[in-house]
């Protein structure tokens, strides 16, 4: 867990290109009283793209336990128990 009020970044390598370019990146840091994310794609439609939110923290909340339960449906999904007989 970092710091209040220090950066937190983290990002995934895609595997495609060259050198293990990095296929996106996250960046949160503390803003007054809430939380600004800037989210990085490097390729989208041919253009790099920065969507950056800037949330309270109830929104934060919001967005984060969406961001847990999405992450939770696509493992359900993936990972498919074993089959009933």
């Amino acid at each position: 867990m970092s710091e209040p009020g220090k950066d937190v970044q983290t990002g995934v390598q895609t595997g495609v290109g060259t050198g293990g370019e990095r296929g996106w990146s996250l960046s949160a840091r503390a803003e007054g009283e809430g939380v600004r994310l800037e989210l990085g794609l490097p390729d989208l439609g041919g253009r790099p793209v920065t969507a950056i939110l800037s949330l309270d923290r109830t929104e934060a909340r919001a967005f984060a336990r969406a961001l847990l339960a999405a992450a939770g449906d696509a493992t359900e999904r993936t990972f498919v128990g074993p089959h009933e007989t």
